[in-house]
């Protein structure tokens, strides 16, 4: 992909490709079933979007993440900005 694309993404979501792609290749190996990792997972892409993610929402996604083994990918994380600029 070309740095037009990137540029395109960024002006669209108001996210940095570059703290995107970080977050994304941190997520390799990462251990989906600890609480801890997911939490910090998620304050993260919270932080990257620039959106606050209150205690009662955080607690629901690690829910979803963890005790029903909803999958968390790349796919999921740039729906999960998308939908915080909107």
């Amino acid at each position: 992909m070309d740095n037009h694309f990137f540029k395109n993404m960024e002006n669209k979501t108001g996210v940095n490709m570059k703290d995107v792609f970080e977050l994304a290749n941190s997520l390799q190996g990462a251990n989906f079933k600890d609480e801890k990792t997911v939490r910090n997972v998620i304050r993260r892409v919270s932080k990257i979007a620039n959106k606050p993610v209150n205690q009662e929402t955080e607690d629901k996604l690690i829910k979803s993440i963890i005790k029903e083994g909803n999958q968390l990918d790349f796919s999921t994380i740039a729906d999960m900005l998308n939908n915080k600029k909107k």
